[in-house]
């Protein structure tokens, strides 16, 4: 294996470790910032995959960025839906009795 090849697979593993640990210990009040976090990161890597499959570089490269986009699509799509059900948990459920509370209050 060459050296680039090992740099890169021991910043992967070293990535992955630190990532696990830190989600691990985030609270459940903040998972959804985490998601949004999530959502851009996932957005960014979205982009890399789009230039990677349009970029000439040969056949295998193409079909592996046609398969990260598809990856990443998925997970941008997937965040975004979590995270708006979420957000809804947080909403009144009868808009009406909460607009209505809010005029009272004041």
């Amino acid at each position: 294996m060459s050296t680039a090849i090992e740099a890169s697979l021991y910043v992967l593993v070293l990535g992955s470790v630190i990532g696990l640990e830190v989600i691990r210990r985030v609270p459940a009040l903040l998972h959804t910032p985490l998601m949004a976090l999530t959502n851009a990161i996932a957005g960014i890597s979205l982009v890399g995959s789009l230039l990677l499959a349009g970029s000439d570089r040969g056949p295998l490269i193409t079909v592996l960025g046609t398969v990260a986009v598809t990856a990443s699509s998925i997970n941008v799509i997937g965040g975004f839906l979590i995270t708006n059900r979420m957000l809804r948990m947080f909403r009144p459920s009868n808009p009406a009795h909460a607009a209505g509370k809010a005029k009272a209050d004041a």
